[in-house]
């Protein structure tokens, strides 16, 4: 027994001395986030929203390229949750992916520990609730992946970071905006523009007294990265700062080709980065504005969000009319012509430090094209739809994955259309069939009379192309196939298209959706199920441990909390093996070396 006792001390003392050689494992950055009810006021009108840890928005979640990122989400809320995480691309693990197609809601007063790993990635996202517009009503967070520090950043480090979250918002929490669309309703002009869970500063009379806004405390001559996500419901936003110019550096993990702008549009669910130096006089505050876009300002007015960058040398507050919006609003050329401004630093390292240029993405033959056409919402079977090739989606009581593993029967049907067809609208559980390590070419077609950002989970994608008018075969003559952004979320105007490319490495069930939150709420969804057909069991992770069971699995989740006392004791029994195993062995290699 001594003898053994000894040798577990040593073998610990090993550990401490030589964990660098004896363990290669990534770093951990772990978090627990409790999802509640709070009352807040952010446009003067006491309201029900969601807090993270109590705060409103919720706190940022910080790691690094390769980190592995364990979040413990706990629902206090009255309704199942799911926390989704756009942008990060979870290698060969929807299961983590957090929406309703792949993953079991969380339900009220339950918790689930999301477990993924942050690979070969950098740059801005955010997190947010996936389910039934909660999304509206708060829930979200900023989420910075950092470079490792062996890897250099294009540009001089900041002196410091800023993240702001913009958005629409609406006095009604998301319940009752659920109601309006079930009605048959269309959602209407919002209440208001949100930074940072504040409302606006008081720039001139249409502004309610006593409303709290936000204050960005800067000094002068340093230069900061502001990380602008908008996590609005449906309004794309023009950003601005009074007398500075943005200096788009990175937008959902890719650099940019660096270019100054005075003002810059952020579509539903995107997210940039830009430096911004400060180097005006302090004779007085400056506004930061993020305002509604494609509309008439002198009627939506209240649709502005206003917050004060205030120099620590100040002479005083700001004052006067606000910066203005781009002077385009029955013309969206220039909007589009902006977007294609935004081209990818090709000299540039990533994650990792090969420049991400040398992928010759448009020397690869495309495998499938995919046509995707949104058209404005329909009635169908008495109930107003959204839909993408004519199928409004239909989240399956018993998630796709799942019930492969399992085998259940009927949960879904392989047969989305690759193409629009001319058939009367339905709503059905239907999904697409993608080719393993294909490189697609997907045609966003909108034919919707409202701007629409489309999202791919798991995956990024090169924006080639955008137009207005119907895409056509011709339309490839145009693309360009050098140095395209890579990025996750991409608009699409009204009445125009926007084409990516693709490749399809990422084994899972992987969704493709509209981030507006009505359109998305009426079905305006698919996924792409992609299967490697040579599966040896390493293209794709195994369901979690701790994996929640609904829909027609439903016993299973009654087994396994009727089993969970042994499960908890075995899993002891096991790490404590285990442990005894390593300590044994990391003892003798010490030993030996």
């Amino acid at each position: 027994m001594a003898l053994l006792l000894r040798s577990f001390l040593l073998g610990l003392i090993c550990i401490a001395l030589f964990s660098s050689r004896c363990f290669g494992a990534d770093p951990t950055v772990s978090y627990d986030y409790k999802l509640t009810y709070i009352t807040a006021s952010p446009l003067g009108v006491p309201q029900q929203v969601i807090a993270v840890n109590g705060q409103f928005p919720g706190p940022v979640l910080n790691a690094t390229t390769n980190y592995n990122v364990v979040v413990n989400v706990i629902n206090e809320l009255d309704e199942g949750l799911l926390i989704t995480w756009p942008g990060i691309q979870m290698r060969r693990d929807s299961w983590q992916d957090g929406v309703r197609g792949t993953t079991c809601p969380i339900r009220p007063k339950k918790n689930f520990t999301y477990n993924f790993q942050v690979k070969d990635q950098i740059g801005s996202y955010f997190y947010y609730p996936s389910l039934n517009l909660q999304r509206a009503s708060g829930g979200f967070g900023p989420v910075i992946i950092n470079n490792r520090d062996v890897i250099s950043i294009p540009f001089a480090q900041p002196d410091g970071d800023i993240n702001l979250l913009i958005g629409d918002w609406y006095t009604q929490n998301h319940t009752a905006l659920r109601t309006t669309l079930d009605s048959g309703n269309e959602l209407g002009m919002p209440d208001g523009v949100l930074i940072n869970g504040k409302g606006p500063f008081k720039y001139n009379s249409s502004v309610p007294d006593g409303i709290k806004y936000e204050t960005l405390n800067v000094d002068p001559g340093k230069t900061y990265r502001f990380r602008v996500h908008n996590v609005g419901t449906s309004t794309s936003l023009n950003f601005r700062i009074q007398g500075h110019n943005l200096l788009l550096v990175e937008t959902e993990g890719r650099y940019t080709s660096q270019q100054n702008y005075t003002s810059f549009d952020i579509h539903v669910g995107q997210s940039y980065s830009f430096l911004v130096t400060m180097d005006q006089n302090a004779t007085s505050d400056y506004y930061v504005v993020a305002s509604a876009r494609y509309v008439n300002e002198t009627v939506w007015q209240r649709v502005t969000g206003v917050a004060i960058l205030h120099y620590s040398n100040s002479q005083g507050p700001a004052a006067g009319p606000l910066p203005e919006a781009p002077n385009d609003i029955y013309n969206q050329w220039s909007a589009l012509n902006q977007a294609k401004t935004i081209r990818q630093n090709t000299s540039a390292s990533g994650a990792r430090p090969n420049p991400q240029g040398s992928f010759h993405y448009g020397q690869i033959n495309i495998t499938n094209t995919y046509i995707l056409r949104s058209l404005p919402p329909v009635s169908i079977n008495g109930k107003m739809r959204a839909t993408l090739n004519g199928i409004s989606f239909r989240n399956p009581d018993t998630p796709i994955r799942l019930a492969d593993v399992h085998k259940v029967k009927g949960a879904y049907k392989l047969d989305f259309p690759s193409q629009p067809m001319n058939r009367p609208p339905v709503v059905d559980t239907s999904v697409l069939n993608a080719t393993y390590k294909g490189f697609v070419e997907i045609i966003l077609q909108n034919n919707d009379t409202r701007l629409q950002s489309f999202h791919m989970d798991g995956y990024s994608f090169f924006v080639v192309g955008m137009d207005w008018g119907i895409w056509s075969e011709s339309n490839r003559n145009g693309y360009n196939n050098w140095d395209a952004i890579s990025r996750s979320t991409v608009e699409v105007h009204p009445g125009a298209w926007t084409a990516v490319l693709a490749s399809l490495d990422n084994a899972g069930v992987w969704n493709l959706r509209v981030e507006n939150l009505d359109r998305w709420y009426l079905g305006q969804e698919t996924y792409m199920k992609i299967v490697n057909p040579e599966e040896n069991g390493e293209t794709e992770f195994a369901p979690p441990d701790n994996v929640v069971f609904c829909g027609q699995l439903q016993n299973l989740e009654k087994d396994k909390k009727s089993n969970a006392g042994g499960s908890t004791m075995a899993r002891r029994s096991n790490v404590l093996v285990s442990l005894a195993m390593a300590l044994s062995a990391v003892f003798f290699y010490c030993i030996l070396v």
